[in-house]
């Protein structure tokens, strides 16, 4: 069963997709897409027998914006 936090979060976001189409838009391996669900750093959905994950959060979770260092360097 369920939870209903669950439940909200694969309804209310976008949409679902296999693995290793979550691994081709991000350019990385199925392999670690399969470490940060397990990690707890993005959320798997099982649908039968198959695992999804849903996009929007990969995007939120894996994509980390590098601060500027500009100006830093030699100080």
């Amino acid at each position: 069963m369920r939870s209903a936090d669950t439940q909200g979060r694969a309804r209310g976001h976008g949409k679902l997709v296999a693995l290793a189409d979550a691994a081709e838009e991000f350019s990385v391996s199925v392999k670690t897409i399969r470490r940060r669900i397990a990690d707890g750093t993005v959320t798997g959905y099982r649908v039968g027998r198959l695992i999804r994950v849903d996009l929007d959060e990969l995007r939120e979770r894996l994509a980390v914006a590098i601060p500027a260092t500009r100006g830093r360097l030699g100080a």
